[in-house]
Order: structure tokens, then C-alpha cells, then sequence
């Protein structure tokens, strides 16, 4: 299908949706399909190749194909970042040195990165947070001002290309934000 710079304003875009087993389903499905949708090209990152499978908070979900390892990939082959939350995915992605390279590598390029409910426990981890506003999931308020942020409760949180948002209620706001972004890049 052909689209028109209006209809697609991604669609000279990449982005990595960096996740694994434990990602809350709708935050990696969500943002997904809306940027797709605007014509961004998408690659799913974990840390090994196979599938990833999801939650619906605590109940297993569906699984997903990964593209590609994170310790294959570089922040100069995308365009952005998206990372999506659920307890057990940025927990253990915080304990991984290639993703936490990945995600330093984002914000030393000054590229956006788009992070929901508990994906901001991988940027404490990262060091990237000082001096930046932003939310999260209420629990991780105290990680993120031991860390030097700002924490915020907003639906969604635009501190120079750092996009954040609380849960999955937030999802239309932070879809949104996340095109508007990509799209003024």
C-alpha cells in the first residue's frame, strides 16, 4: 500500500523495541502497532534469539519472534527506543551489560527513547537519569530520585525525546507523544 508523507510520517524511521520475558503484553503491543501503523520500521531486541513471551500482569500471555540480540545491535542503526515495562522485563535487562550499554548509547546520541511503568528501572540502571523529569510505575519513585530525576505523575512525560508514562492506561497518550516526536526528528 502506497502512503503519502501525511499518512506515514515514520516511515523513514527505525526503531528498537528492547524487551524480554516478562514484558507486559499491551505496552510491547501497543506502541508497536501505532507506530507501525505510522510507517516506522520495527525490530524487537532482546537478549537471545528465539521468542520472548509476555504477561498480562501476572498471567503468561502470547509470545514474540525477536529480531535481533542486543548484543548484535548499535543505537547508530535506529532511530529511537522504545521500552516497554512489566516487572520481570527491565529487571532483568538491568542486569545485562549489552542492554545497558544499548540504552547509554541512546542517550549519549541524544536520540529519543520511550520508556512505560517500570522500563525506567533499566535507565536508573543505565545512569541516565539525573537531572531529568519524567514518570513511571508509583514504585519506581524513589529508584528514580535516588538516581538524581525528577519524578512526575503524569500520564506521559517529554524531557527532550526522554518519553515516559505510568501504565497501560497511559498507552494513548504515550503512543501519541512517541510520534509526535519521531515525527518533528
Amino acid at each position: 500500500m502506497d502512503y503519502h508523507i501525511m499518512d506515514a510520517p515514520l516511515n523513514d524511521k527505525t526503531v528498537a523495541f528492547l524487551a524480554t520475558d516478562g514484558v507486559e503484553q499491551i505496552e510491547l503491543t501497543r506502541p508497536w502497532k501505532d507506530l507501525q501503523g505510522a510507517g516506522a520500521t520495527l525490530h524487537l531486541i532482546s537478549l537471545k534469539q528465539g521468542k520472548i513471551n509476555a504477561f498480562h500482569h501476572l498471567d503468561k500471555a502470547h509470545s514474540f519472534p525477536v529480531d535481533k540480540v542486543v548484543s548484535e545491535v548499535s543505537a547508530n542503526d535506529y532511530d529511537a527506543l522504545v521500552l516497554p515495562g512489566g516487572v520481570a522485563n527491565p529487571d532483568a535487562l538491568r542486569l545485562d551489560k549489552d542492554a545497558v550499554s544499548f540504552v547509554k548509547h541512546f542517550f549519549n546520541s541524544h536520540k529519543p527513547v520511550a520508556a512505560i511503568c517500570h522500563a525506567p528501572w533499566l535507565l536508573v540502571e543505565a545512569g541516565v537519569i539525573k537531572g531529568k523529569t519524567l514518570t513511571s510505575f508509583p514504585s519506581l519513585q524513589t529508584d528514580i530520585l535516588n538516581a538524581g530525576g525528577t519524578w512526575v505523575d503524569e500520564e506521559v512525560c517529554n524531557d527532550n525525546g526522554l518519553i515516559t508514562s505510568r501504565n497501560p492506561q497511559d498507552l494513548d497518550a504515550f503512543c501519541a507523544r512517541i510520534i509526535e516526536v519521531l515525527s518533528e526528528d
